[in-house]
């Protein structure tokens, strides 16, 4: 008979002496769902009745219990003791948008109202909408008092917190104020339940009853940002937090072959590289695993020493992948249009900079003229082009500076006449990542010119949200055709520039694995919404597309075909599929492997 998996348990430092409320929080795709489910369990085997939480849009948790749970406390069939509820935060935020527009709609022209729902329909909305359903098990004493633990999947920002901290009059400070309130907008549906809030980020603050878990991937860039919202989140109360890096491919696997070698090499420089505040936190690194963590077996494996074997293979790559196109198919495309905006757009991690810098440098060897430009304030084009083109010129926005300039004129302009209270609103709600987007948006917009004459290729773009918000309260477009410009007069803002498909290609880049798909499909959502619409995804990094000699990392390989097939046939109208790659792309001769592997 098999050893039970909690008798070959790994000692994990976040589970030492856990409080009542442990909070998952990190990026999408690095694992959060998988280990709160697996905590979760390792918990009730420890004799402990838990619930666990949900409010993640890429939840899949009664997937991986093979249940359905839902918006309600659900008694987990194969886990006695377990109970789970999934609070959908889409739902959460139509809901809480009607209970805020539903009163104006018909007494407010429809302009107005569309204008507001706009200002609605951002992450922030969802962020406080979801935390709004949850916040009743944070300070609701009976459930409190039925469980040992809750367990939430997915955390609120810091600056969603901050917001909640704040003690004024967020309703009235709406009124006086409707145009500089990206964020703060949707907490005037939430004046009723002051009190209920400052009770649950009391808890949150309280490092007896809450703590708080990063989780991470080995990566350069992923560890980067975790460090920012280690950071943020410390501000605002939050201090009891624990690291876990998760899907570390072991010393074992990585003497199978020389891409093994090369992703053992780079997440063990990442983690040797951490930021120094995550280095003072208790770490706990976990194994790669060959599998998805779906059923109780798996999940108990991650928190364990046991594994399931892989299959063998002769490590070529899935037959399904072998004919996609590469991203060289995408770039000769591109190259025949002479000239035009290159948008390279995806959440973080998933490597848009590397991607920009390589189709950049493709266009500038066929002798086409290149603006290569970044806000991304992790981004360092020059060094991963390594060297100078002819025909490339390469600039950055910096964001911080941006930013600065926009807060400093819009305190001026709508600040000057608010008091202590109400400035202080202000200053948090220009504080939120919409305003970091309208503002480098503003920068963009002065390169945007020159795609009429050349190639620009932007990394990291504003997303539909940021520009219908920018577009709505007061931006250029609105400007030119509100002022009655004679219709013959030929003129061009940079919101039509970018819903022009001749003019503009966005690419939007994701990886082969569930929720980064899901981000990516979510964007382009949101894109459509401003009338913008996608040319091309990008799938990066895939193990499918490399050959390999490890038995984990072709289960793995195995593992993203699906998720291939999803952007194939559902969501892309052109793909190119970019392999994992052995040496770092870096520099001109690998930034060329890129584009075509094979060559």
């Amino acid at each position: 008979m098999a050893t039970a998996p909690a008798e070959r348990s790994i000692v994990m430092l976040f589970l030492k002496n856990p409080p009542t409320f442990l909070f998952f929080t990190g990026k999408g795709g690095v694992g959060k769902t998988s280990l709160s489910c697996a905590t979760a369990i390792r918990l009730v085997r420890l004799g402990k009745k838990v619930l666990l939480v949900s409010t993640d849009p890429a939840s899949n948790v009664g997937q991986v219990f093979s249940q359905e749970i839902g918006n309600k406390i659900t008694a987990i069939s194969t886990v006695p003791g377990l109970f789970a509820l999934e609070i959908d935060p889409q739902q959460a935020a139509r809901e809480y948008r009607e209970r805020i527009i539903g009163p104006v709609r018909g007494a407010l022209p429809e302009a107005v109202v569309s204008g507001i729902e706009e200002q609605l329909s951002g992450a922030c909305t969802t962020e406080i909408a979801a935390f709004d359903e949850f916040t009743a098990l944070l300070t609701d004493a009976t459930l409190t008092a039925d469980y040992d633990h809750i367990l939430f999947d997915t955390a609120p920002t810091g600056h969603t917190i901050r917001l909640l901290q704040l003690s004024g009059a967020w309703s009235g400070f709406i009124e006086k104020n409707p145009e500089g309130a990206s964020c703060l907008g949707p907490l005037a549906g939430l004046e009723k339940q002051r009190q209920r809030y400052a009770e649950a980020v009391k808890a949150l603050s309280d490092p007896v009853r809450t703590r708080l878990i990063l989780v991470a991937r080995a990566q350069k860039t992923t560890l980067a940002e975790v460090a920012r919202t280690h950071q943020e989140l410390a501000a605002t109360g939050l201090t009891r937090q624990n690291l876990v890096i998760n899907g570390v491919l072991s010393a074992e696997e990585a003497a199978y072959d020389a891409l093994a070698a090369a992703i053992r090499h780079r997440e063990q420089a990442a983690i040797a590289g951490m930021p120094a505040a995550l280095r003072k936190l208790p770490v706990d690194q976990l194994p790669l695993k060959a599998f998805n963590m779906v059923g109780v077996e798996a999940l108990c494996s991650l928190l364990s020493d046991q594994d399931e074997s892989a299959p063998a293979g002769n490590g070529a790559p899935p037959a399904k992948c072998a004919d996609l196109p590469q991203l060289s198919a995408l770039v000769e495309a591109i190259a025949g249009r002479g000239h035009g905006l290159i948008m390279m757009m995806g959440k973080g991690g998933v490597g848009k900079t590397t991607l920009a810098v390589a189709v950049a440098v493709a266009l500038a060897e066929r002798g086409l003229p290149v603006h290569l430009t970044t806000s991304d304030p992790a981004a360092h084009l020059s060094d991963t082009l390594a060297g100078s083109l002819r025909h490339l010129e390469v600039s950055r926005i910096d964001p911080e500076v941006e930013t600065e300039r926009y807060r400093r004129h819009v305190l001026d302009a709508k600040g000057q006449d608010l008091d202590a209270e109400g400035r202080a609103m202000l200053e948090e709600d220009l504080r939120s990542p919409c305003t970091e987007e309208i503002a480098v948006f503003q920068a963009f917009s002065r390169v945007l010119r020159e795609a009429d004459k050349q190639f620009v290729v932007m990394d990291t773009a504003p997303t539909g949200h940021t520009l219908l918000l920018l577009d709505a309260t007061g931006a250029y477009h609105r400007e030119v055709t509100r002022h009655g410009i004679d219709p013959q007069v030929h003129y061009t803002t940079p919101m039509m520039q970018l819903q022009d498909p001749e003019r503009t290609q966005v690419l939007i880049v994701t990886l082969p694995e569930p929720t980064p798909v899901l981000e990516a499909a979510q964007l382009q959502e949101d894109l459509r919404r401003a009338g913008i619409e996608p040319w091309a995804w990008v799938i990066n990094s895939s193990l499918a597309a490399a050959p390999t000699a490890s038995p984990l990392l072709k289960q793995r390989a195995a593992l993203e075909v699906a998720q291939i097939e999803a952007v194939r046939t559902h969501h892309a109208q052109r793909i190119a599929l970019v392999p994992m790659q052995t040496e770092e792309p870096v520099g001109i001769d690998q930034l060329r492997s890129l584009l075509n592997p094979a060559s």
